[in-house]
């Protein structure tokens, strides 16, 4: 018997723009704006008109990682002597709004290989390491992975039991590390361990190194079009030529997951802004009691509040993007707009939905969809009450998770 085929979405046709209620266009750049547009075409093009498909079936869309490296998604603020773009921080914000406003598991795939790979690289590697790795990364010739999250230790990296034992030549690693993006696809994985003196260090792992094994996460409900999975190490001899040289302590992984959870503050709009302007029109197409929904004052309600959250993100987003570019963001600013920001996407998803009624949980519009993947995107790379507390200690001095 031939398998059933899958019903495309009924409304295929990307006809996307985004809201820009406070002109916050008149801020951006000619170059700014050109990064988007053409950002933006490529989701309307490459991933929108499969992504429903490949969710539906809990896989990756393997095929976009060479297309992400032609546009320039890979590596977009690192310098171009290493292949990359050479970008300012607010191109590559607007580049993942985009591309989460697509769909949050390619833009996970888009972040880690520039925040949690290439960055580490190039900020803490050797001349060597870089000029092997990263014009290789920047092109989607190698995708990589960033391991420091275990099955014991999550929200507490510090405790990590991942180790290595200095030998003559090489590092012997043992441990594992779970529910790691790209995992089981990556060619190369920044890992964190903690040394026999108990200082934590960050290694290159690369594919084929013997005891070094992967597998892939099942039974997701959430970003399903993305893949995760486990990292295990049992007696992998890792060259010294693999530790990245000044990486020194859990402080550089953090500084990572620094450059990550700034992208999530954009991409977290771009997953809410395609959930309102989705709501906004299906409300004015669809009629009851003789008038279209939009009509009626509850609905205006959740249209307004919508729109209210979104420009009030997208200011949030502009400023910490001008103070990254100015080298003045603190980590407790990336914090407070990573939080808000996937707060309030999760927010309009659900008000969303709740516009849609029925269809709201419907494969033919993206609503469901992205409200499951806000869901994990609000854990990772520090849960929700962890950004809190993070705010909690800039504002007071006390750090209340130690």
């Amino acid at each position: 018997m031939q398998a059933p085929t899958m019903t495309p979405p009924r409304n295929k046709v990307d006809s996307f723009e985004s809201p820009d209620f406070y002109c916050i266009d008149d801020l951006l750049t000619a170059e700014h704006k050109l990064v988007r547009s053409a950002v933006r075409d490529f989701v309307k093009r490459e991933i929108t008109p499969i992504v429903e498909e490949y969710a539906q079936r809990a896989e990756f869309p393997k095929q976009l990682v060479k297309k992400f490296g032609k546009i320039g998604a890979f590596g977009a603020t690192i310098p171009t002597e290493y292949g990359g773009g050479g970008l300012d921080q607010i191109s590559y914000g607007l580049m993942t709004q985009e591309i989460e406003r697509g769909d949050s598991g390619m833009r996970s795939c888009v972040s880690v290989q520039n925040s949690l790979v290439m960055h580490p690289i190039h900020a803490f590697g050797s001349d060597e390491q870089k000029q092997k790795f990263l014009p290789r990364l920047a092109t989607g010739d190698l995708i990589g992975c960033f391991g420091l999250t275990e099955p014991n230790h999550g929200s507490d990296p510090g405790s990590m039991e991942t180790n290595f034992i200095e030998r003559s030549d090489y590092y012997l690693l043992n441990g594992s590390k779970i529910w790691i993006t790209n995992a089981n696809i990556a060619d190369i994985g920044i890992v964190w361990a903690r040394s026999d003196q108990g200082k934590i260090r960050g290694l290159i792992l690369e594919r084929g190194m013997e005891g070094f094994t992967t597998a892939e996460i099942k039974n997701k409900w959430s970003l399903r079009a993305s893949t995760t999975g486990e990292m295990v190490f049992q007696d992998v001899q890792v060259p010294k030529a693999n530790m990245l040289p000044n990486a020194f302590g859990l402080k550089s992984a953090l500084k990572c997951l620094e450059q990550a959870r700034y992208g999530i503050s954009w991409g977290a709009v771009g997953a809410a802004m395609e959930c309102y302007e989705v709501a906004r029109r299906y409300s004015l197409e669809r009629i009851q009691f003789n008038k279209p929904i939009a009509s009626f004052q509850l609905v205006q309600k959740k249209l307004a509040e919508m729109l209210t959250e979104i420009t009030k993100a997208q200011l949030l987003c502009w400023r910490l993007g001008t103070l990254m570019n100015e080298g003045r963001a603190t980590n407790a600013q990336i914090s407070l707009a990573k939080r808000n920001n996937v707060e309030i996407a999760l927010n309009v998803a659900r008000d969303a939905r709740q516009i849609l009624g029925a269809m709201g949980i419907s494969g033919e519009y993206p609503i469901m969809r992205h409200l499951m993947n806000l869901e994990s995107v609000s854990t990772y790379e520090g849960t929700h009450d962890i950004q809190l507390l993070i705010l909690g200690a800039d504002i007071t001095g006390i750090p209340a998770f130690k």
